[in-house]
């Protein structure tokens, strides 16, 4: 095989590599691969509660359509949806943290409160 040749199929075997990549940056596949791993970390900390349950919905919708512009090559629009996913799931996550301090405050102020009443009793006897 002559060094053109050979020149010649290794050009060919990378052309048809880079079409196989579909002209997508590796920058927009690992900002998508981001919004994923974000979407699932919300879904385990969202669970079954309410709070953030929107959001977190909203980052699945938002990270199906990323992935779909990612498979049809519109980068940008693809690394926009995955930002927004991204993001989304962020703000889900952190609805569903507030929600249990406000939760683990209010219970910790009825604590409180009974120990006052209970204080109270014990000094009117």
């Amino acid at each position: 095989m002559s060094t053109s040749t050979r020149g010649l199929l290794i050009g060919v075997a990378m052309l048809a590599t880079l079409t196989a990549c579909g002209g997508v940056s590796e920058l927009t596949r690992q900002q998508v691969a981001r919004s994923e791993t974000a979407v699932r970390q919300a879904e385990t900390a969202v669970g079954n509660s309410e709070a953030g349950a929107l959001e977190l919905q909203q980052a699945r919708d938002t990270y199906a359509e990323a992935k779909k512009q990612l498979e049809a090559k519109n980068e940008t629009r693809a690394q926009r949806l995955a930002v927004q996913a991204e993001l989304q799931a962020q703000l889900a996550t952190a609805k569903t943290q507030n929600a249990q301090a406000r939760r683990a405050a209010d219970e910790l102020l009825a604590s409180i409160q009974t120990l006052r009443q209970e204080t109270e009793r014990s000094s009117n006897r």
